[in-house]
């Protein structure tokens, strides 16, 4: 769940398929959308330059607290600092059941990338923390106390890094490990890394450890079962994911929201029928412009997908 690091220092957060992401909402007047990674604001200042209403949400305290000033200012933009998988019952509590539109941009912002104390990047080092809420496990207390084999496993899940029981056997044999440059040297040395490599191997470890220590991607589940609750007939949902992982969770639940692939047999007695779609059939997927590319290389591995919402119930309750 991340865009790719650059070595930049303290590089503004440029939301990512700006363009694509308003056309797929088609926010207006009166409408209630959900920002459900509100980050730096930039879709939400876009959506409320059509005249809806926001409900901003976000985990990170540092960027809810950016925002707060913003927020008293701006009557239509309300601030729920809470994982967006809990957006149903935060929106309960805020009085509000069906929405016309949630957008989810699912990856580190760039102000989270480039604060060396958040120690989400190797590319400065600092702490090794990754937690987005600031609250919890840090990659450190995981990274220093599991055991091989559950380092091992988080690396091939997450990182899809096909060398994860080497890897985890040099970061057991290093600890204690308390820097994000200790972690990034302990993975190029277990894997022969060489200056002129085109992609530095530490990448796929950063990005598994992240994802385990915040739970990404059970969290990328629990928002989309959440979004299909509150979002009202004709409702649009729109996610961009950064990638393979996030992108296959978003495909799968869009295909089988939409009934797409289906297949049940006419000739077997008792099949149950299958439930009506919840979304029409999705749009197709669009990746950033070689222009946006140029712009903002972090925009590189995107994907947007989005569909809207059927009159038919949610096929879950979502908490």
């Amino acid at each position: 769940m991340t865009a790719p690091e650059t070595p930049t220092q303290d590089a503004p957060h440029i939301p990512v398929l700006l363009d694509e992401v308003i056309e797929a909402l088609d926010p207006r007047e009166g409408d209630v959308i959900v920002d459900a990674t509100f980050g730096a604001g930039g879709y939400s200042r876009a959506i409320l330059a059509r005249g809806a209403q926001v409900h901003g949400f976000d985990r990170d305290p540092d960027a809810i607290a950016a925002a707060r000033a913003w927020a008293d200012a701006e009557e239509r933009l309300t601030l729920h600092p809470r994982r967006f998988s809990e957006m149903v019952a935060s929106l309960a509590e805020a009085g509000v059941g069906q929405v016309d539109g949630v957008v989810m941009d699912i990856g580190l912002s760039s102000m989270q990338i480039d604060q060396a104390e958040r120690g989400f990047a190797f590319s400065h080092d600092g702490p090794l923390d990754m937690r987005m809420s600031q609250s919890g496990e840090s990659a450190a207390d995981f990274l220093n106390t599991a055991d091989e084999a559950a380092i091992a496993d988080v690396l091939y899940d997450y990182g899809e890094e096909r060398q994860s029981r080497r890897v985890a056997r040099a970061i057991v044999a290093a600890r204690p490990l308390e820097t994000t440059g200790d972690l990034a040297r302990v993975v190029r040395k277990a894997l022969g890394h060489r200056p002129h490599d085109k992609k530095d191997p530490a990448t796929r470890s950063f990005q598994a450890v992240r994802i385990h220590v915040n739970g990404e991607l059970d969290e990328l589940r629990e928002g989309l079962a959440a979004a299909e609750t509150l979002l009202r007939e004709g409702g649009r949902l729109a996610v961009v994911s950064f990638h393979s992982l996030e992108d296959r969770i978003v495909k799968r639940f869009l295909r089988e929201a939409s009934g797409a692939g289906r297949a049940v047999s006419r000739h077997l007695p008792g099949e149950p029928e299958a439930a009506a779609p919840t979304f029409d059939k999705p749009a197709k997927a669009v990746r950033p412009s070689a222009a946006e590319e140029a712009r903002n290389p972090r925009a590189r591995s995107a994907t947007l997908r989005s569909a809207i919402r059927t009159a038919a119930p949610a096929r879950m309750e979502a908490a």
